[in-house]
């Protein structure tokens, strides 16, 4: 199965993709620090390889600037497509902030329609955050076909042009941790398919999800922790050394040793790599800083974020922080780190316990700076942001092995008619 990976991030969405069995043709992604990740491991990497065309550049670019510079390649690629991936930036649509219809990171996911009629790739997976389906109060967003203003959620307009061009859509929100991520992350997916198609997929890929699980060796009944995932990363009884992977001077990480015994998760994260991650840089809080992060975990219940009432009583402006529960899996991981506080120690998450929490295995290397800040933040996009705005590689596995079935099947299905 071939497929394109649209605003592809840091790689999340590819990295599952392949570890399926199915085949890169193209990732695009317009931010410099994301795509030099996604290349170092993906494009270039050792363990996968995208079979990437000699006509498109090995860089960071745009959907619209992929349109406009290489359309006759492009459509080229008609009919050889299986699969067309992709998340659409998500800030216009999230619960979590605040949701603007003018956002003009809302129109990339028009560009993907563009896109998709060009391709037109047998299948298409469009994830973005839960608020995706939800209707802006105010909105009126203009619908392309009709030039009229309807009041409706960026889901149902994208899904009412799919259909329009002739895909079969099923939609709906799913949580990441019935797929085996440590994280309560729901999101919202559209899964469609070329033609007159009875089979619903999103609901078949809510029922894979038990099997799946089983199949990576993980309990299909209970969630899997935080304690799970990030154990080994502890720093208690670790011997500290200088950070291998950060310009700034001063900072420390463990001195990593595996595990003699791995258990089921943590087998699945270290996918037989016997070195140490990078990412595993410890942040360097103020005494004041670790006081107040003991005060949090004193206040809260673990697992729960903070209640406005507890947040004005210790004096943080924060809309949200959660003290991680240690038994229990992880809220959802975003792209600001003082969000979530470690189970057992007063810090927030290295960059590398993050990426285990959203299922990255260990030798999976981010590339960039750490963090960013100021005005820098609306450019730049370091490994924290990278992390928390990809998709969970466990997950977009399933939907790989799911849909590699669902096309197996209608070929033998084809094969069975005309014969």
């Amino acid at each position: 199965m071939r497929f394109i990976d649209v605003f592809a991030g840091c790689g999340g969405l590819s990295l599952g993709l392949l570890k399926a069995g199915c085949h890169g043709v193209a990732a695009i992604e317009k931010n410099p620090m994301a795509f030099e990740t996604l290349k170092h491991n993906l494009i270039d990497g050792e363990r996968y390889r995208f079979d990437w065309p000699d006509w498109l550049p090995k860089k960071a670019m745009s959907c619209e600037d992929f349109l406009d510079t290489h359309k006759q390649h492009i459509q080229g690629l008609a009919g050889t497509i299986d699969l067309m991936v992709g998340g659409p930036p998500c800030q216009g649509f999230s619960t979590a902030g605040r949701r603007n219809p003018a956002d003009p990171r809302n129109q990339m996911a028009e560009q993907y329609l563009e896109l998709v009629k060009v391709v037109r790739p047998r299948y298409i997976v469009i994830e973005n955050v839960s608020g995706f389906n939800s209707k802006f109060n105010e909105a009126k967003i203009k619908n392309a076909s009709d030039e009229k203003y309807t009041k409706q959620s960026y889901a149902e307009f994208i899904s009412g042009e799919l259909k329009k061009i002739g895909y079969t859509v099923s939609r709906g929100k799913l949580n990441c941790a019935d797929f085996g991520v440590p994280q309560n992350r729901h999101r919202y997916l559209i899964i469609c398919a070329l033609g007159d198609v009875k089979q619903n997929l999103f609901e078949s890929l809510e029922n894979f999800g038990r099997d799946f699980k089983k199949a990576k060796g993980l309990s299909p009944e209970k969630p899997v922790s935080a304690h799970d995932a990030i154990a080994d990363l502890e720093t208690r009884d670790k011997t500290l050394v200088k950070s291998t992977d950060s310009d700034p001077k001063g900072f420390k990480e463990i001195q990593y040793t595996e595990p003699d015994i791995l258990p089921p998760y943590l087998g699945l994260m270290r996918d037989g790599y016997r070195g140490a991650p990078n990412s595993l840089r410890l942040p360097n809080h103020r005494v004041d800083t670790i006081v107040q992060f003991i005060k949090y975990r004193q206040a809260s219940e673990p697992g729960r974020s903070l209640s406005k009432e507890t947040r004005e009583r210790l004096g943080l402006k924060k809309h949200a922080i959660t003290v991680l529960s240690k038994n229990h899996s992880s809220p959802t991981i975003t792209t600001l780190p003082d969000d979530i506080i470690h189970y057992n120690e007063p810090r927030i998450l290295t960059a590398r316990e993050t990426a285990r929490i959203q299922s990255f295995p260990d030798w999976f290397e981010f590339k960039g700076k750490y963090t960013t800040g100021g005005k820098a933040r609306k450019l730049d996009c370091p490994r924290y942001t990278q992390i928390g705005n990809a998709v969970p590689p466990l997950l977009s596995e399933a939907i790989g092995l799911l849909l590699m079935s669902v096309a197996a099947q209608a070929s033998d299905d084809t094969e069975v008619a005309e014969a």
